[in-house]
C-alpha cells in the first residue's frame, strides 16, 4: 500500500479516507472493549468529531466583504479573531500536553494503516488507535480495532470495531472534505 503517492483519490478499504501526518498511537488492549467501554468511547469520538467539523465549517477567510450584507466587515473581524484565539489554545494545548509523534495516517470509519516503529504489534491482537485530528482539540479520536498485520515497509494495518452510524458519517464526511480541499488545491494555479 502506498501512502501519500501524490495522487487526488485517498482510498482504504474501498472507501474514501482521511490521509495526514497526524500525532498518532496504538494503545494495546488484552482483548476487544467491552460494551460499557465501546458507549463511552462513541460518545467522546462524537463530541471530537462534532467539534472538528465546527472547526473546520468556517473555512477560509474570505477576501473581499460583501458590501449589500450589513455589519458583514465586522462578522469578518469577528470570526478573524476567534479563529486567531483558537490557533493560541490549540498551541497552548499542544505545548501542554504530552501527545504521540506525528506518523503518517490514512483511516476511515473501516480502519487504519499507519508507519510504525518497533515494536510492531502482531496481527490479531486488540487495541485503541489514538489520532490527534487538530491541536485546537484536547482529545483525540479513539477508535477500537485489531490489528490485521504488517504491510510492505513497516506500515501497519488494523480494522476498526464498527462504530455507531453518526460516527461512522462524520467520520466519512471528514474524509470527503479533505478530499475535496486537496482537489480544490491542486485546480489552483500556482504562484511564482
Amino acid at each position: 500500500m502506498a501512502m501519500f503517492d501524490g495522487t487526488d483519490t485517498v482510498v482504504l478499504y474501498d472507501e474514501l479516507a482521511y490521509e495526514d501526518v497526524l500525532p498518532f498511537a496504538w494503545r494495546p488492549l488484552p482483548h476487544e472493549p467491552s460494551p460499557e467501554v465501546m458507549a463511552s468511547l462513541a460518545e467522546r469520538n462524537l463530541r471530537v468529531l462534532q467539534f472538528c467539523a465546527a472547526l473546520e465549517e468556517h473555512g477560509p477567510v474570505r477576501e473581499k466583504v460583501d458590501e449589500t450584507a450589513p455589519h458583514a466587515a465586522d462578522l469578518l473581524r469577528i470570526e478573524l479573531k476567534v479563529n486567531l484565539l483558537l490557533d493560541l489554545v490549540g498551541q497552548i494545548l499542544a505545548a501542554s500536553q504530552q501527545r504521540p509523534a506525528a506518523l503518517p495516517v490514512r483511516f476511515n470509519a473501516r480502519g487504519i494503516v499507519w508507519k510504525a516503529t518497533a515494536p510492531l504489534p502482531a496481527a490479531g491482537t486488540h487495541g485503541i488507535a489514538e489520532i490527534y485530528l487538530r491541536d485546537t482539540l484536547a482529545e483525540p479520536l479513539r477508535l477500537p480495532g485489531r490489528i490485521e498485520g504488517v504491510i510492505a515497509q513497516d506500515y501497519v494495518e488494523a480494522l476498526f470495531v464498527p462504530p455507531p452510524e453518526p460516527i461512522a458519517d462524520l467520520i466519512e464526511k471528514l474524509a470527503f472534505r479533505r478530499h475535496r480541499r486537496r482537489i480544490a488545491g491542486s485546480r489552483q494555479p500556482r504562484r511564482g
